[in-house]
């Protein structure tokens, strides 16, 4: 082993070990919410991950970027299966260890990763084109400065960089001559001497195993973590009809306990156990909520689809369910670097105000316009959830429906006995 293959081993034990504990950091920050069951119906999750996160089904709903989607991460993924055989010959000194294993069908599987690659060039080139030059506005919205807007084009930018390392080595290595159907389309601009040649396939294979390790430790820095965390995500789904919402068990209990005619009105409440949680009605801190919420603002691919779906946002209201995920996951991150410690501030208010809150019409809107079914409203129902029944902090006109259903049945301000006078009135 010469010491390119050492500097090759510790460098990729590194990085795999780096990238181990950001993971691990992440999932300790996921499990700080609440438990919420979600490991029934196996089958029914397992088809909707495969539908959802692998066959990228909802991407389709809008054709051009879900095509270019497919093709730039079919492409990733396919040609990353390489990198099996340049880890081989980083440790073991060899070259091109499968091409003498695998005879003929060498250069097919390599002429598939090349046009792949191809694709995710052309591809990202025409996302970068629709973020930065056609400027499509779910792009340009107020949450998407600064690092979200240079997280899009740092990824768009490496993916087309790697893809040519990737092309410029197949065409530099005389050890298969610039045969192969993309890259020898490159040959004829590269030097002729076996020496240049050889430095030039060496620099794009450290590149490119360079910039594959890297972007793994870059991806739970980013929104590109959804990469991974898709398939989760999209395994514990909510289930549950669109529209549906969940009832707190307390509170559920109460209103049984009111229609039990054999409860005693005036039985003491049963003692909790001196550390049991305070349970909070609804969510005020990213601890309030449940650690599926917690995964899918980890998941957020940031890409807009729900806010330009949301009737609210597109009637210039400050809602913005992007923003709702991406604050969840700011938050989730400066709690968990506290320690949980108070800092006097709150998800609720400090980073989502209540004026976002009630401009969701509840739609599903949102939901249904996900890629990998994620789910904003959840969030946002639980914070208003706290705003009513914690701070009975809700507009006035909220407060006169609700006060109008509790005394007589409907929003409207007449009692039971008057709703049909309508009808016999001549």
């Amino acid at each position: 082993m010469g010491i390119s293959n050492i500097i090759f081993v510790v460098l990729f034990i590194g990085a795999v070990v780096w990238f181990a504990i950001n993971v691990k950091k992440i999932i300790s920050n996921i499990q700080l919410g609440r438990k919420v069951e979600r490991s029934d119906n196996a089958g029914i999750r397992w088809k909707t991950m495969i539908k959802v996160a692998l066959g990228q089904s909802k991407m389709t709903a809008r054709p051009v970027a879900g095509l270019l989607h497919i093709v730039v991460y079919a492409g990733f993924i396919i040609i990353n299966l390489e990198m099996l055989e340049i880890v081989i010959d980083g440790i073991s000194g060899s070259h091109r260890i499968f091409e003498p294993l695998l005879g003929g069908l060498y250069s097919t599987f390599i002429n598939v990763f090349e046009l792949m690659a191809l694709g995710v060039i052309i591809g990202c080139i025409i996302f970068f084109t629709r973020r930065n030059i056609v400027h499509i506005p779910r792009f340009h919205k107020a949450e998407m400065k600064t690092w979200p807007k240079s997280d899009a084009n740092i990824i768009l930018v490496t993916e087309i960089l790697l893809m040519t390392a990737f092309l410029t080595m197949n065409a530099a290595d005389i050890h298969t001559n610039g045969n192969f159907i993309v890259s020898s389309k490159l040959y004829g601009f590269l030097p002729t001497d076996e020496n240049s040649l050889h430095l030039i396939e060496r620099s794009c294979w450290w590149f490119h195993i360079l910039g594959v390790l890297g972007f793994l430790n870059y991806l739970p820095y980013s929104k590109h973590f959804h990469i991974l965390l898709a398939f989760p995500t999209t395994y514990y789904s909510n289930l549950l009809p669109k529209g549906q919402f969940t009832n707190m068990e307390a509170v559920t209990n109460e209103v049984k306990l009111m229609f039990d005619p054999n409860a005693d009105p005036y039985a003491a409440a049963p003692e909790q156990e001196p550390n049991a949680e305070v349970i909070r009605f609804g969510a005020k801190e990213v601890n309030d909520l449940t650690w599926k919420n917690l995964m899918d603002s980890y998941s957020c691919t940031e890409c807009g689809r729900c806010t330009s779906e949301c009737p609210a946002n597109q009637t210039g209201k400050l809602l913005s369910p992007r923003k709702i995920m991406m604050d969840t996951r700011d938050r989730l991150e400066e709690f968990s670097a506290n320690k949980g410690v108070d800092d006097g501030k709150s998800l609720l208010h400090d980073y989502i105000t209540p004026e976002e809150l009630r401009a969701c019409t509840t739609c599903n809107a949102c939901t249904q316009a996900c890629p990998i079914n994620l789910d904003p409203l959840s969030i946002i129902m639980e914070m208003r959830r706290y705003l009513i029944m914690e701070e009975s902090n809700a507009p006035q006109e909220w407060n006169g429906m609700a006060t109008n259903i509790e005394n007589n049945g409907a929003p409207w301000q007449f009692a039971q006995a008057d709703r049909l006078n309508w009808a016999t009135e001549e």
